[in-house]
This record gives structure tokens, C-alpha cells and sequence, in this order.
């Protein structure tokens, strides 16, 4: 059996750090494959802006922001020129990139251009990329309690982040394998695991995801999902006890991590993290990480949230009560920038 089925990461997924320039600015990925990008989440470094996520199935001018309730904005305070073959163009705009300022950025590849999607109860447009296990959906609530919502991946989604767009502002609601059925995580917030019916108590299939009630189907209200699969070599998600010890938690992952998300989940009042390989670029720790339900800027030098990238995984080396709190449980999701072996059998080294 192959160790992995992607050899390069950076084809499917890619983080960037960027400073925004003067007008209309193109920024290249770093990676050694071109990769236009289907999602882009941004985040400004140095200022209390909102994160910025703009998809391609609802258009580069029109962004949500992870902290807040808003509905979908689409005037100019963030919106990106284009999506481009080998990476992105921002607007001179504060949330995007304002002319001086630096950003961090991370990017996945999905299907490309959208597509109809009859395999749930309501259909669903959507843009899919089944080697990468990564799709946008975007749907129209019907109010009939259960519905199910195709998602193109042909695989099992292990986190649904989902958010409705227009016509009242609300809270982004996810599932999450780490905390099972009929629980939600608020990306937007610092609550932990929450009991809820959102899921109705029902596992996503490779097929379809089943939304039940307010959160996620209100009928005549559009919503977006971004769904996330684990494939061997690319992508992991699930759960983690902390240790409250420097010498802390291992994670497995089967790959040198790009990109690490955590939340703690058994208790409420802790902010999720965001760590990557592009914003410290030197060996480890990686001791900065910028907050997804906050527009508070880039944490640097954190010596109790730190962690290493190691060839196969994560490593804690912090006893912060947000990643690795003595008994505490956590939510994670971790993409590659490199397979720890790949499918000819080369292994990779850590930072």
C-alpha cells in the first residue's frame, strides 16, 4: 500500500505571507506546484482587522469573516481582484491588503468551477476536489427537518464549517469527527463543545451531510460549507488529550505539518489557534498564531501555546491552557507541507 497518494502538498494546499502593495497586488505561492486557489482565508498581522474568507463559488468580491456574525460583505473593505493560476490578487483594502502592511494567508485548491449536486435532498452547488478531500458547498435551507446536502467529496468529511451568508447574521456552526453527532463547534466564539441538533445526530456519508433546524437550514436562507476529508500523507482530523507539560502532547499525522488548528473543546473560554510554516520560517518552536474568532492581531513569541513541526506530526512544548491544558480535550485539523514518506518511499525530515 502507497505511504501516500499526494507527493506535494503544495499543489493542493498552500500557505502565504504577504505584504499588501499599492493598488491591485498578485501574490505567488511559494510551493513547487502552481495551484489556483478555491479558498483563500486571510488575516492581518499587525492590525485588529476581521479574517477575510473568499471562495470561488461565491465570487472574489464577496467575503466572511470568521470572527463575526455578519452577513456576506461585498463592498470594498476586502475583496481579492482574482483568483490566479499560481495564487491570488488582493485590492489595496484593509482586511486584504493594505498598501505596507503584512498578511498571512491559506489557501485550498477545490473542483474548480461549481456544479450542480442532487445527491442529498436539497441539491447543492458545488465545487469538489476528491484527491485533496476538500470541497465548497453552498446550499439554500428548505425548513423540512432532517434534509441531507451533497458534498461532492466521495469520501467521509471530517469537519463541516459552515456559515449562513445573507439575510440575517448568525453564527458559523461546524461538526467536527473529534466531538461525534449532535455537537456543534462555533468557530466565531470561544465556547466548547455544544450540544446541538444542527447534525441531527447523524455522521456525514461520502455522499451527503444532513442539516436539521435554525442554525442550518432555515428555509429560503443560503449557507456555505467548507469540507474537509482526511487523506493519508495531506490532511488529519481529530482529537487530542493535553498534558500541561513543555514536554507536551504528540500528535500523529503522518506528515510535516503546513498548518495546525486547535481548539479546546471539554470547557468554555478559550480561543481557537492557528499555526503555520510560512509566518516563523526558521527552525522550531513555533511559538506565533493568530486567533480565528478574533480580529485581534498575530500572537508572537508565546512561549505557553508553542508547538514543533515535526516530520510526522505535532508536537506540544507549551502547557497553555488553549492547546494543551493538563486533562483538557481538543479539536484539531493539520494539513502537509510534506508526506512523512512518500509514495516511493522517500521520508521527510522536521523543521
Amino acid at each position: 500500500m502507497a505511504y501516500t497518494t499526494i507527493d506535494d502538498p503544495s499543489a493542493y494546499f498552500q500557505n502565504k505571507a504577504y505584504t499588501g502593495g499599492s493598488g491591485d497586488t498578485a501574490h505567488t505561492f511559494d510551493g513547487n506546484s502552481d495551484m489556483q486557489p478555491d479558498l483563500v482565508w486571510i488575516k492581518n498581522r499587525t492590525q485588529t482587522d476581521n479574517h477575510a474568507l473568499i471562495d470561488s463559488v461565491r465570487g472574489s468580491r464577496k467575503w466572511i469573516g470568521s470572527n463575526v456574525t455578519d452577513q456576506e460583505d461585498s463592498n470594498n473593505s476586502a475583496y481579492l481582484a482574482s483568483f490566479n493560476s499560481d495564487g491570488f490578487t488582493t485590492s489595496d483594502t484593509d482586511v486584504v491588503g493594505k498598501n505596507g502592511e503584512t498578511y498571512a494567508s491559506w489557501c485550498w485548491k477545490a473542483g474548480g468551477s461549481a456544479s450542480s449536486n442532487s445527491d442529498g435532498s436539497i441539491t447543492s452547488t458545488v465545487s469538489a476536489n476528491t484527491t485533496s478531500g476538500f470541497s465548497i458547498v453552498k446550499w439554500t435551507g428548505n425548513g423540512s427537518n432532517p434534509s441531507t446536502v451533497g458534498h461532492g467529496l466521495g469520501s467521509v468529511p471530517k469537519m463541516i464549517i459552515t456559515k449562513r451568508i445573507s439575510g440575517d447574521t448568525a453564527s458559523w456552526h461546524s461538526y467536527h469527527v473529534g466531538g461525534g453527532n449532535a455537537h456543534d463547534y462555533y468557530l466565531n466564539g470561544t465556547q466548547g463543545k455544544v450540544s446541538d441538533t444542527s447534525w441531527n445526530s447523524t455522521t456525514p456519508t461520502s455522499s451527503v451531510f444532513t442539516v436539521n433546524g435554525a442554525n442550518v437550514n432555515v428555509s429560503g436562507a443560503p449557507y456555505i460549507a467548507y469540507c474537509f476529508a482526511d487523506v493519508k500523507g495531506f490532511s488529519s482530523m481529530g482529537s487530542y488529550t493535553g498534558n500541561g507539560n513543555a514536554d507536551g502532547t504528540f500528535i500523529y499525522t503522518g506528515f510535516k505539518p503546513a498548518f495546525f488548528l486547535c481548539k479546546r473543546s471539554s470547557d468554555s473560554g478559550y480561543d481557537w489557534l492557528m499555526y503555520d510554516n510560512k509566518r516563523q520560517v526558521s527552525f522550531n518552536v513555533i511559538d506565533d498564531f493568530l486567533k480565528p474568532n478574533s480580529a485581534d492581531a498575530e500572537t508572537t513569541g508565546n512561549a505557553n501555546q508553542s508547538l514543533d513541526f515535526l516530520s510526522n506530526g505535532v508536537k506540544h512544548r507549551g502547557n497553555g491552557a488553549s492547546s494543551n491544558g493538563s486533562g483538557a480535550t481538543y479539536i484539531y485539523m493539520a494539513f502537509a507541507e510534506a508526506p512523512f514518506v512518500t509514495s516511493t518511499g522517500i521520508p521527510c525530515t522536521a523543521r
